[in-house]
């Protein structure tokens, strides 16, 4: 099992996915693009990593529930 994302993580990543953008499947990328966005460094990297999550289900085919 992961680690439980927090509301303000997902609602956050599922608003920024919803606009575009060039946030793709690489961890880094999405980090440098989040730079100016977010308060803090760990909520930026949760942020880029349920991105990176995200879209590479995307990728695989598979439907998320949210």
């Amino acid at each position: 099992m992961g680690r439980i994302k927090s509301k303000l993580v997902k609602r956050t990543s599922l608003a920024l996915l919803k606009e575009p953008n060039t946030f793709n499947s690489e961890f880094e990328n999405n980090k440098e693009l989040l730079k100016g966005l977010t308060p803090s460094k760990k909520v930026r990297n949760q942020i880029a990593g349920y991105i990176v999550r995200k879209k590479r289900a995307e990728l695989k085919g598979i439907k998320s529930i949210q």
